[in-house]
């Protein structure tokens, strides 16, 4: 039986023309830092990289390259120039960890951002405020161009957690941006922190211009910036996904929460979809015994019993929680897949009706 992976959210498998170009840059093993012939070589490769990459997403700013997005979030916390931290109560468990002391700014009940009560909350000296761009577990996108107009208004820096939306969707405007390359076809273990300038952050010596330490790992960084320039606009074809509009209309009659009628800006990478009367771990196992991949949210917790935070902050009971899948699109999910994973969800959502 061949298997169908549908937890791109989670990670997507590498892209080939990112592979390729790892396999380029294991040839250059010299560091990057180093002033002789070899390391002046891998230098130039790196920059290669970094000018791409930065071509790619459409940055004019700065780009420091670092092991994925959780450093990325960390440093631009715990580093940023300003004041008070402040972060939305549905980022990624990776952003919560780094400012454990900030505010948290409350989502209504469609996931989104209460802007009223942001604009109310940065009105502090400089205040530094982390919003994701799009949602892990449910796909809600944040409306940040507001986001930047209040936050860059007050005189604040706005950091957009951007690990499932680039190489997908536009970078939306902000001063830092969080990049992770394992989601849009690159390797595990690179991401990037994307800066409108220097200034934003303070140094610590070291590579990366002095603001990150350890040597670059080149092989990845350039297999992301490889996998960046393969991808293609859309990021899937809506053909791709067209079947889960007669899933949703099932969903609905037969009692389940399609979760994206409730959200604010659905982006079609990822669905979350609670079944009637079958908990998520159930349907979990269920799949996997079909050959389908799945999860129930953020792989950094959906192996725990804990209810999501990000459905507690957007007020679902304890019982649709509990039944809530997360299924996730990536650049190689075909249609035949899609249509795979409905008829799965629908024999089972009547066997247990």
């Amino acid at each position: 039986m061949t298997r169908i992976y549908l937890d791109h959210a989670a990670t997507t498998p590498i892209r080939p023309e990112a592979e390729a170009a790892m396999l380029e840059g294991f040839a250059l093993w010299a560091n990057p830092s180093s002033p002789h012939a070899e390391g002046r070589k891998a230098k130039a490769a790196l920059e290669d990289a970094r000018a791409r990459v930065k071509s790619a997403l459409g940055w004019d700013g700065e780009v420091i390259f670092t092991s994925g997005a959780s450093e990325a979030a960390d440093m631009a916390l715990r580093r940023a120039a300003g004041g008070a931290r402040l972060v939305s109560s549905v980022e990624h468990d990776a952003v919560l960890q780094a400012a454990p002391d900030a505010e948290r700014l409350p989502v209504n009940s469609s996931g989104a951002l209460d802007l009223d009560i942001l604009a109310e909350a940065v009105q502090r000296e400089r205040p530094v405020v982390a919003v994701q761009q799009v949602n892990s577990e449910t796909g809600n996108r944040q409306p940040l161009d507001e986001v930047a107009r209040l936050v860059n208004g007050a005189g604040g820096l706005l950091i957009a957690d951007c690990a499932q939306g680039a190489g997908k969707i536009s970078l939306p405007p902000c001063d830092m941006a969080i990049v992770s390359a394992h989601k849009f076809g690159g390797p595990v273990g690179v991401g990037a922190l994307l800066l409108r300038n220097f200034s934003v952050i303070a140094p610590t010596g070291g590579h990366e211009r002095g603001y990150r330490r350890g040597t670059e790992n080149l092989p990845a960084i350039m297999g992301m910036a490889e996998a960046l320039e393969a991808g293609s606009t859309p990021y899937v074809d809506p053909q791709v996904m067209e079947p889960l509009d007669a899933l949703a209309k099932e969903c609905r009659e037969l009692g389940g929460i399609w979760l994206a009628d409730r959200l604010a800006d659905p982006t079609p990478y990822v669905r979350a979809l609670a079944m009637p009367r079958m908990s998520g771990s159930t349907q979990l196992m269920r799949f996997d015994m079909a050959g389908i991949a799945v999860s129930q949210g953020s792989a950094c917790s959906s192996g725990t019993l804990k209810k999501s935070h990000l459905l507690e902050a957007m007020g679902l009971d304890d019982d649709a929680a509990s039944r809530m899948i997360r299924v996730s699109f990536g650049w190689n999910t075909s249609r035949a897949e899609v249509e795979r994973f409905c008829e799965v969800w629908s024999d089972m959502a009547r066997g247990a009706a």
